[in-house]
């Protein structure tokens, strides 16, 4: 988080030594920290209405509340709020800013292709995000990631219709040539950077929640036979976003999207890795 809000600040102040404006930085300086606060305290209702996922009923989805209720106690985690998003692809994820305020959401495709232990497997899966506490890293990166993409983008188009010091008459020397290149590289670079570090933190806390889930249930074969059911889906789902696919335990725009040389821009590592170290420790 303390990196986004350097790539943040650094943008604002290139941006302000652009337009000669040192308000502009000051202006970045505040909205860094207002997107910090509001995504710590907003990103997961953020998150939940991005997917459209809609809070559970007990009498609906019994066996879903009752894999939640049985693994938290076993967990020793608060029971985390239950959303279903009504989709035919198999998918779950959590979310939330710390255990006391955690959710977990399933998609009507999981809960129609799962059995009892191959859903525990996956419930484990995501409570282990919220025991590992990856659920707050994972959402706050939501908004950091789209903040950052959407100041370089609206910076680049501002060069497009031009302005800022490409005329400035009263020197211009190297250092500020220097400085000038630089902050085009970053303002280029900062959307790559920032989603870069969300696939590594993604990937690695996939693997992390895939044994810590394995560990809680004791029989790591459920969850590895509800990957390969998930895997052999193949659609992806229908409000599948960049910006919250690496919430999700499978990758949301289907497992083709993993071949090939796109598998090293994506959010998930490939499901016969994850398969394979569950049956393989």
């Amino acid at each position: 988080m303390t990196l986004f809000f350097v790539i943040i600040i650094a943008l604002g102040w290139f941006i302000s030594f652009y337009y000669s404006n040192p308000n502009i930085l000051y202006f970045f300086v505040g909205f860094s920290i207002l997107i910090n606060i509001t995504s710590y305290w907003f990103s997961d209702k953020i998150v939940l209405s991005m997917s459209g996922a809609k809070l559970a009923k007990r009498e609906e989805f019994f066996d879903l509340y009752n894999a939640v209720e049985n693994l938290s106690i076993t967990a020793g985690l608060p029971m985390p709020k239950i959303y279903v998003i009504n989709d035919p692809a198999p998918n779950a994820f959590a979310t939330g800013r710390d255990k006391e305020h955690a959710v977990v959401c399933a998609t009507t495709g999981l809960l129609q292709i799962l059995d009892k232990t191959e859903l525990e497997g996956v419930i484990a899966h995501e409570l282990s995000h919220i025991g590992n506490r990856d659920i707050l890293l994972s959402t706050v990166v939501v908004v950091l990631v789209g903040l950052v993409a959407i100041l370089s983008n609206f910076f680049m188009r501002s060069m497009m219709w031009g302005g800022g010091r490409r005329g400035d008459r009263e020197g211009g020397g190297q250092i500020q040539a220097i400085l000038m290149i630089a902050g085009i590289v970053l303002t280029i670079l900062s959307p790559i950077i920032a989603t870069l570090i969300q696939l590594s933190i993604s990937r690695k806390r996939e693997f992390l929640a895939d044994a810590s889930g394995a560990l809680l249930t004791r029989y790591p074969e459920g969850l590895a036979s509800a990957l390969e059911k998930i895997n052999q889906y193949g659609l992806p789902m229908a409000r599948a976003s960049d910006a919250t696919a690496h919430l999700f335990i499978a990758n949301p725009f289907g497992p083709k999207a993993l071949r090939g040389i796109h598998k090293l821009f994506l959010t998930h590592p490939p499901a016969e890795e994850r398969i394979k170290a569950l049956r393989n420790p």
